[in-house]
C-alpha cells in the first residue's frame, strides 16, 4: 500500500506501508491491502501505520482520507489535512501536538461563536430600525 499525507504547504508522508490505523467520528478503524474504496472525514487524532521497519505515527488536525480500490496494483491511501506532524514517539505526539491541535480548535470554535454573535446583533439592530421606519417608508 502507498500512504500520502498532504498539507496545503507540503507532503508530510509519502511511504509504502503494510497497514494503517486512523480515527473518524464513528471511531477507530484499520486499512489493510485490498481494502474497498473508502472516503471519510478524520478527527483530530494520531494516524499510525506499520511497515517492515516498525510503526510510525502522524498527528493530524482533522482532514479527509481516501482509499483507492483494490483493482489498482497497490492500494493508495491519501490524507489531506490542514496540519500534520509525523514522528516515531507516540507519547510526544500525543502529549504535545494533539494538545496544541485541540487548543487551536477550541480557540477557533470560540472565535466562530463570537463572530456569529456579532452578526446576529447587527441583524437584530437593522431589523429593529426597519420596523420603526416601516410606516414612513424610510430607513433610520
Amino acid at each position: 500500500m502507498k500512504l500520502r499525507i498532504i498539507t496545503p504547504l507540503s507532503i508530510v508522508v509519502d511511504d509504502d506501508i503494510d497497514s494503517l490505523r486512523a480515527e473518524d467520528a464513528s471511531g477507530s478503524f484499520g486499512i489493510l491491502p485490498g481494502h474497498a474504496p473508502f472516503l471519510t472525514a478524520l478527527a483530530i487524532s494520531i494516524v499510525s501505520w506499520r511497515k517492515a521497519q516498525g510503526e510510525r505515527f502522524c498527528a493530524l488536525r482533522g482532514g479527509v482520507m481516501t482509499v483507492g480500490g483494490a483493482t489498482a496494483p497497490t492500494t493508495q491511501i491519501d490524507i489531506a489535512t490542514r496540519e500534520a506532524v509525523a514522528g516515531d514517539d507516540l507519547a510526544t505526539l500525543d502529549r504535545e501536538v494533539l494538545a496544541r491541535f485541540q487548543s487551536d480548535a477550541d480557540e477557533e470554535r470560540t472565535e466562530h461563536v463570537e463572530t456569529m454573535r456579532l452578526q446576529l446583533n447587527a441583524i437584530r439592530r437593522m431589523v429593529s430600525r426597519l420596523k420603526s421606519g416601516a410606516n414612513a417608508g424610510e430607513f433610520r
